[in-house]
């Protein structure tokens, strides 16, 4: 690993849960509420968080960025900011003048030799400003706000060769496709993961890279342990924490002062986060400051 590094603050954060044996919240965020409910939610419960953008993020507004920064730098428990699922050059270009700990190198749509040279080489450019980076070696299938939706491409699930791989580009962290999917399963019924896959990839990555988890909507609280028993650090979560906000705001828009929506939504993602962070057992971890 490059010097500039070795103090990188996301790779660090994920090391400790790596070697502590639990998992980190990656809190999508669209908004002021999101990202408010999440530092509050960290300093709550004394635990690390991570605060995750879209690139969306950079066509809507570089303010919604600058506010994710300073909550990140201004709270009294460790958070650092993730750019997820940046899919074009353009955008981590962009994303990597901002002050993010880590990028999504996320070129999964295409074929795999393509994928491998373009996350190798935006690798070393993201290394050289200090940014930690991720890629998904496979396709998980599916779409979310925020992210296009490769559902028209086939899935492909990460195998352990294809993971040391991609390990040897260089990264800090890997995201699996093993039977996860981003949006909705369906029903939990259809949440299918291949654990032994994910125990094959987890022996390629030793010592050398983070594994994340992506598609995580629906999951029970035993389905997310038994990810992070495999390994997983990162736990990206989107409707697990805005499923009560989303519902909240539907139902009461324009019968409530847009304050009381705000602050009331605030607090229901505020909730299902510190119940989240005991889930993955990061409560009371977030006392060392990286």
């Amino acid at each position: 690993m490059p010097k500039s590094m070795k103090d990188n603050r996301a790779v660090r954060m994920l090391r400790e849960a790596e070697e502590g044996g639990y998992g980190i919240i990656g809190v999508v965020s669209y908004n002021l509420e999101t990202i408010t409910a999440v530092v509050r939610a960290a300093e709550k419960k004394r635990s690390p968080a991570q605060i995750l953008l879209f690139p969306w993020a950079l066509h809507y507004s570089p303010l919604l960025i600058h506010l994710a920064i300073a909550a990140v730098r201004t709270a009294t428990v460790p958070i650092v900011l993730h750019m997820d699922h940046a899919q074009s050059e353009d955008e981590i270009i962009a994303a990597s003048d901002y002050d993010f700990d880590s990028i999504m190198v996320d070129m999964s749509h295409y074929e795999k030799e393509e994928n491998l040279e373009k996350t190798e080489r935006i690798t070393k450019m993201l290394h050289g400003k200090g940014i930690a980076t991720e890629a998904e070696p496979g396709r998980i299938n599916g779409g979310e706000d925020g992210v296009k939706d490769t559902g028209d491409l086939e899935g492909l699930l990460t195998t352990g060769e294809e993971a040391a791989r991609f390990v040897s580009t260089g990264i800090d962290f890997l995201a699996p496709a093993f039977g996860n999917v981003h949006g909705n399963y369906g029903g939990i019924e259809n949440i299918r993961l291949e654990y032994d896959r994910l125990t094959s990839i987890r022996e390629a990555c030793k010592g050398k890279a983070q594994m994340v988890l992506h598609g995580t909507n629906t999951f029970p609280d035993e389905t997310t342990q038994k990810c992070i028993k495999g390994g997983m650090t990162r736990i990206n979560v989107n409707d697990l924490v805005l499923s009560k906000y989303n519902e909240y705001v539907k139902e009461n828009t324009g019968k409530v002062p847009l304050t009381e929506l705000m602050g009331k939504g605030t607090d229901l993602i505020q909730e299902l986060c510190e119940y989240q962070m005991d889930v993955m057992g990061s409560s009371g971890k977030g006392e060392v400051r990286y």
